[in-house]
């Protein structure tokens, strides 16, 4: 039989729940003067009713940023 997680462990994954919707309202809120989808090395294509657009810095930046979030409170101790 199979115990329970602790009520801890829990609180502390709504906490993080809770924070990633906080950056994430952030980000969204502030798309425009981050620049978000027109860094230096996003690329966008276009033609005759055909349009590409490739965000690799705006994901480059995500992924950092991210990252360094997780890393923050996923630490092992």
């Amino acid at each position: 039989m199979t115990s329970a997680p602790p009520p801890e462990s829990f609180g502390r994954l709504l906490v993080v729940i809770g924070l990633v919707f906080v950056v994430i309202g952030v980000l969204v809120s502030f798309w425009r003067v981050l620049r978000l989808g027109s860094l230096p090395g996003d690329l966008h294509w276009s033609g005759r009713g055909w349009q590409v657009w490739l965000p690799l810095g705006t994901s480059i930046v995500l992924s950092l940023v991210l990252t360094l979030v997780f890393n923050l409170f996923f630490r092992r101790r």
